[in-house]
């Protein structure tokens, strides 16, 4: 790939009075493109309105045609409406985990305490945070990075974020008060993690995507201790994958949780919901 023209390049000798010219919008595309970001333009639009002076711009693009994750790029990820900042070392949430989100909604409407297990960036307490409204909201995980970047996160909406293992990290006192329970667990099966996209590969926590032997290590501590946790008619959410579902399913049910999944083929995301018996 020929080099970036960069605010920093030396100038030619015709020029040698007169400041380097910056990137322009269109300098910024072309390489973008060059890179093989699909959605060059897009990516141009927002690095251009993030960067502050012609050698940030420089900087920024740099980084973006090398690998780096646009979001990482930016420092922010939009989920749900919300800027979500991010910082290298954490897991980027993903769009499709917005439908996690809307289900959770749309089964615990009424939630007044939530949680967000494995929470990395605090995005999907976050988000749940800001369409209840007035929830107490907990979340948790295990790698400092994400829980420094989290507390960033949840902090608008007055949530604690626990640093510790699962629901270790968790204040006894929640045990039996949770209407709303997030796991975003990681679930790629260990010998598939070298075959995810790089921007994932190699630029996030293989804590955030290794499930173990078949993906689902964590989902089935989660779902094993959940009902301990849930309020009665309280909800357990976990993203799973398509060929996942039928042993995610048998997890939540052997626990002693009215199971089912949803999926929606447009986000291509599948969300296993737990329901805690009304009666406790």
């Amino acid at each position: 790939m020929p080099p970036l023209p960069s605010s920093s390049s030396s100038p030619s000798p015709s020029s040698s009075s007169s400041s380097p010219s910056p990137l322009t919008p269109d300098a910024v595309v072309s390489a973008l493109r060059a890179a093989g970001c699909v959605f060059a333009e897009d990516e141009a639009r927002l690095i251009l309105a993030a960067a502050g002076t012609p050698d940030e711009l420089a900087a920024m693009v740099d980084r973006r045609v090398t690998g780096l994750p646009l979001e990482l790029v930016l420092g922010w990820a939009e989920f749900r409406g919300l800027r979500i900042a991010v910082e290298p070392g954490v897991f980027v949430p993903r769009r499709r985990t917005e439908f996690l989100v809307e289900q959770a909604l749309a089964h615990a409407p009424d939630a007044s305490v939530v949680v967000d297990l494995c929470c990395g960036s605090g995005a999907v307490g976050a988000a749940l945070a800001a369409a209840l409204g007035g929830v107490e909201l907990h979340s948790a995980d295990i790698d400092p990075a994400a829980v420094r970047c989290a507390r960033r996160n949840v902090a608008p909406f007055g949530g604690q974020v626990h640093a510790g293992d699962l629901f270790e990290a968790l204040p006894g006192s929640l045990r039996g008060c949770v209407g709303i329970l997030a796991a975003n667990v990681p679930y790629v099966p260990s010998d598939e993690v070298g075959l995810l996209p790089a921007e994932a590969r190699d630029h996030e926590p293989r804590v955030a995507l290794d499930g173990g032997a078949d993906g689902l290590d964590v989902l089935r501590r989660v779902a094993a201790e959940a009902p301990r946790w849930l309020a009665p008619g309280g909800c357990l959410l976990v993203e799973t994958s398509e060929r996942q579902a039928p042993t995610a399913l048998d997890a939540f049910t052997r626990s002693g949780l009215s199971a089912r999944l949803i999926a929606s083929e447009e986000r291509y995301a599948n969300v296993v919901v737990g329901l805690s018996p009304a009666g406790g």
